[in-house]
């Protein structure tokens, strides 16, 4: 690995962290679109097909523009412009995929009446997200001549936008505690384990070797947690001797 940087630059990866870092999410951009695939499949009325559409639009999206802005990242370092878009683009995706990830649970569980309410917040917070990432993220580079006032203000944005992702990934699960169908509700508390662990790596680039491809696996691992619970509570057909 690379010497850790300022807070108000970017971790410059190892050509061998670069390539862990593109094959650690490609890696999964089949199996997330067959996965998504079967759920379409499974769907029977019109909420399951567009909630398999939805969530796996934003499951095999997350990973395919990771893996696109790490491959530019790494081998196309002189399209500058077109490296920092992706980039970009690459923290918007977080914020539907995690609006995506929730949309079967919010669409097709019995909710609470001030839990039916999420069903449409959690893409205003999506949004908004987006907005802040279009508007602040990585507005200020890397500089010698950086002055101090703007070094914050870089640092400021990047924990304020850490803390985004921790809230939309909270916040909407508050509405499991209104569904009277809790199954699933132990694989959600696994996959959301994951993730979390994985933040850990998520800033810890410089300091533990291929700390952003770990990062990768733990959001993999989490991602596939919770595709589990989706197929299996939401649309696996039931077996005659299961209780409905």
């Amino acid at each position: 690995m690379n010497h850790r940087v300022p807070s108000n630059c970017r971790y410059q990866p190892t050509e061998y962290e670069h390539a862990a870092n593109c094959a650690t999410h490609a890696l999964w951009i089949l199996p997330s679109i067959l996965g998504s695939s079967i759920l379409y499949i499974l769907s029977d009325d019109q909420w399951e097909t567009i909630s398999a559409w939805i969530y796996g639009f934003g499951l095999s999206s997350l990973f395919i523009v990771s893996t696109i802005f790490h491959t530019i990242s790494w081998k196309k370092r002189h399209l500058r412009t077109v490296e920092h878009c992706l980039h970009m683009f690459d923290r918007m995706v977080i914020y539907f995929f995690i609006a995506a990830s929730y949309a079967p649970w919010l669409n097709l569980r019995e909710l609470g009446p001030w839990a039916s309410h999420m069903r449409w917040i959690i893409w205003i917070m999506a949004s908004i997200g987006t907005v802040y990432v279009f508007f602040f993220h990585e507005r200020t580079c890397c500089r010698e001549s950086l002055l101090p006032r703007a070094a914050s203000l870089c640092r400021r944005y990047k924990l304020v936008e850490l803390v985004c992702y921790v809230i939309m990934g909270f916040f909407p699960a508050l509405v499991i505690l209104s569904m009277p169908n809790r199954d699933g509700l132990p694989e959600l508390v696994a996959g959301g384990f994951f993730y979390c662990l994985g933040m850990v790596f998520f800033k810890s680039d410089g300091r533990i070797p291929f700390a952003h491809a770990i990062w990768h696996l733990f959001v993999a691992i989490g991602a596939g947690i919770h595709y589990y619970a989706i197929w299996r509570y939401l649309y696996r057909p039931l077996d005659a001797s299961e209780p409905r």
